[in-house]
């Protein structure tokens, strides 16, 4: 009995050490699923700096070249919440393997499409088979290894959603710039064969449970397909058709709500729901769900503003704007380990808060902006960006799905996942209604000031008129140039608007921390 008291000490040292030991075989296979998910991510923005190329090489029209993101983004919306009911079916390995062969084979097909009706068709093919390595990732952090480890494991997934978006321009401008747009697909060939051999060699985090497909619920499907798909339709279209007045888009929002309704019927009453939304019960989950949303707002919402910005008022290439945009990606690099760090020492509310204020903060330097805004002026405001962005996202994260009881991740995984593409799809169509009106608003204003008892500007018209002369007809062309001039500026106003708007959001946003509740300090002893 002595012996067994004396030894005992000892002996739940020992077990308390290699239950917090990460096995190297199960980093590894991590770290491969992980670079799964990061091009999964990637090819949503990767493809935006190259669509006038894939435009042109298919002979397709704007409006249907624009299918070739929208298809994605539809296709992924609607696998991510599947995720939960499949990787509890078919197993952690079985999932990601199937999700990233596919992905893999549609991205090989895309780069052959000879018409822009085959690239929607495997777009949207890689979407949705693509979209099941994000939320496994994230469940799998948060199962596979000790608590007092997710310092080290959250701020790399957190890296990975924040870095691929932001990225994407980027490596999309250096791929089609250096080769041609097909390239953008089979890039993912080699690395795709490479995960899907190494996640089927060493994932054995769980079991498959195959007797849940038979209880699968294919109303649930339908119904959740409708509502998710037919919301980011009109979330997507709905800015440049004027919302409901347009035929397809007030289609999609009826069927939308009829969908809507459905499947929360389905969700509540289903013996085996095809999605578990019991998760939202937790306080945590649901605060951090909402801030997942808000923050997707943001990391998508300016993946597109910035971009867009440099090419419609700047005149830059995609390689250019790619350079420029690089400096967001490097921040959030640099300050991954950091923000790991701070979880140990930290009340994960406060670095919420902090980071949400900092990404305000960026938008606030951006109120303004002028039409000469180069590299050196979107530094700063980019650098804050970074640091904000990844302050806000991995704290958020880990008090989200960090607390929940392992058995509930995986499905609320899914739900976590959602709401941040969501709240990216809200984001793009808020981000573009303001800029449109706020456009239009700033040219009636300044045109109704352009008029011949303005001083300023017939000293401008003078002036045109006369580096004109000998052009042809000098004072049309001068009106002309006077014009555009007029609705430069009423564009770079509508962006500084854009941005005063996010500032206000993000500072408010950052009160929605007092609605956590405190989670337990990281500590490389297991934690409190």
């Amino acid at each position: 009995m002595a012996d067994a008291t004396t030894a005992s000490p000892t002996m739940m040292n020992e077990a308390a050490v290699s239950s917090e030991r990460i096995a190297p075989r199960r980093l590894i296979a991590f770290l491969i699923m992980v670079f799964g998910m990061f091009m999964s991510i990637l090819d949503i923005q990767i493809v935006s700096a190259s669509l006038t190329e894939i435009q042109a090489g298919l002979s397709a029209s704007s409006t249907e070249v624009s299918w070739v993101q929208t298809a994605y983004l539809i296709a992924e919306v609607i696998a991510i919440p599947l995720s939960g009911f499949l990787s509890r079916a078919l197993g952690t390995r079985l999932l990601f393997t199937i999700s990233a062969a596919g992905f893999t084979i549609s991205s090989f097909i895309c780069g052959f499409a000879s018409s822009i009706e085959q690239m929607i068709l495997w777009r949207a093919l890689q979407g949705f088979l693509g979209a099941g390595m994000i939320p496994t990732v994230f469940a799998s952090a948060y199962t596979v290894f000790p608590r007092s480890k997710i310092y080290i494991v959250g701020p790399i997934i957190g890296l990975v959603a924040t870095l691929a978006p932001t990225i994407g321009p980027t490596v999309g401008g250096y791929i089609t710039d250096a080769m041609s747009w097909h390239w953008l697909f089979f890039i993912n060939v080699v690395p795709g064969i490479g995960i899907i051999i190494g996640v089927w060699m060493l994932v054995d985090f769980d079991q498959p449970n195959f007797e849940l497909l038979d209880r699968f619920d294919w109303f649930g499907l339908i119904a959740m397909a409708g509502f998710l798909g037919s919301l980011e339709y009109v979330l997507e279209e709905g800015p440049q058709y004027e919302w409901l007045q347009d035929t397809s888009v007030a289609v999609c929002a009826a069927i939308c709500l009829v969908s809507a309704i459905g499947f929360f019927y389905r969700v509540l009453t289903a013996d085996e729901p095809i999605v578990d939304i019991s998760a939202f019960a937790n306080r945590n989950f649901g605060v951090g769900c909402l801030l997942s949303f808000c923050v997707g707002i943001g990391l998508y919402g300016l993946t597109y503003v910035y971009p867009r910005y440099l090419a419609e008022v700047r005149g830059y290439s995609a390689l250019m704007i790619g350079e420029t945009m690089f400096v967001s990606g490097a921040t959030m690099f640099l300050m991954a380990p950091i923000v790991g760090r701070l979880m140990l020492k930290v009340d994960m509310r406060y670095i919420i808060a902090f980071g949400l204020i900092t990404f305000g903060l960026g938008s606030y330097q951006m109120t303004w902006i002028t039409r000469d805004y180069d590299f050196y002026e979107l530094l700063v405001p980019q650098i804050l960006r970074g640091i904000g962005m990844m302050c806000a996202m991995v704290p958020t994260n880990n008090i989200a799905l960090g607390t929940l009881t392992p058995d509930r991740v995986k499905n609320a995984s899914g739900l976590f996942n959602l709401t941040r593409n969501l709240g990216g799809a809200v984001g793009l169509a808020v981000i573009n209604e303001i800029l449109n009106d706020r456009t239009d608003l700033h040219i009636s204003r300044l045109q109704d000031r352009v008029h011949w008892g303005n001083a300023t500007a017939t000293e401008m018209l003078d002036m045109l008129t006369q580096r004109m002369q000998g052009l042809g007809d000098a004072s049309l062309m001068a009106m002309k140039e006077l014009s555009m001039i007029v609705h430069r500026q009423a564009v770079v106003m509508g962006y500084s608007d854009a941005f005063l708007i996010l500032t206000i959001f993000y500072f408010g946003l950052s009160l929605l921390v007092m609605l956590l509740k405190k989670p337990a300090l990281l500590s490389s002893g297991g934690g409190h």
